[in-house]
């Protein structure tokens, strides 16, 4: 088929990742023919997990649509918050070798979060994430445009704050602090301080009385020093995910 040309407008959220000539609405772009829209946007670099509506002169369409000669192109980002992915699934999700403190802030709120350390690949993070359903958040914009992903999400902060606050806005995911380790996101069991046994130093035996170990990696868990911050923490999650009843 002969090449047709159609205007696209991206939304102003999408335009970190298309070139300046794409920034303005009705850019002119140039395509096969026979691509579909989905192809499209990809092609100029947009992943499409962050795609939401697409129009064609005012029509919704799915990203299966061939544009044909003329048509307007509408690319809307997508909405927040961002329906669940999978048939009433809980969330769950798996973060690439470079968001290691965001994996930890979102298990302290009982986030099911794998983390894969070191960098196993591209290939291997895309078949993990379809193989047990799992959200794939990464600041790699290649990984996000494999197809055999579950399903992806673009980090844009480079600040595990803001990128925490980013996971929360966009899935609204429901929090249960303090029931997962931080360390290997397996889920924490309360246990008696005579347990503990030995694991505790002398000072932390006088001065706490609750305690938590790991079903999977058997790390312990008491309030500490730092106990504060984390609370901070968790008391800012809850302002954007308000508890469900």
């Amino acid at each position: 088929m002969e090449p047709v040309e159609i205007q696209v407008a991206f939304d102003p959220r999408l335009h970190l990742f298309v070139g300046p000539a794409q920034r303005t609405a009705g850019a002119t772009v140039r395509c096969d023919g026979v691509s579909t829209l989905g192809h499209v946007v990809e092609s100029l670099g947009v992943p499409l997990t962050e795609v939401g509506a697409l129009r064609v002169d005012g029509a919704a369409v799915s990203a299966g649509h061939v544009p044909a000669a003329g048509e307007y192109l509408e690319v809307e980002a997508v909405g927040l918050p961002q329906p669940a992915p999978g048939a009433g699934a809980p969330l769950r999700f798996l973060l690439d070798i470079h968001l290691g403190t965001l994996a930890r802030r979102m298990r302290l709120l009982g986030l099911d979060t794998a983390y894969e350390n070191p960098d196993v690949g591209d290939a291997a993070l895309a078949a993990k994430s379809a193989a047990e359903e799992r959200i794939m958040l990464s600041r790699d914009r290649g990984l996000l445009h494999r197809r055999e992903l579950f399903a992806g999400a673009y980090i844009y902060s480079n600040r595990p704050a803001q990128q925490l606050d980013e996971v929360l806005t966009r899935f609204a995911p429901p929090l249960a602090p303090w029931t997962r380790c931080t360390s290997c996101n397996g889920e924490l069991r309360e246990i008696s301080k005579e347990e503990m046994g030995d694991r505790l130093p002398s000072g932390t035996q006088r001065t706490y009385e609750t305690f938590a170990e790991c079903s999977e990696c058997g790390q312990a868990y008491w309030r500490g020093a730092h106990a504060g911050h984390l609370d901070a923490i968790v008391q800012h999650a809850k302002s954007i995910v308000p508890e469900r009843r």
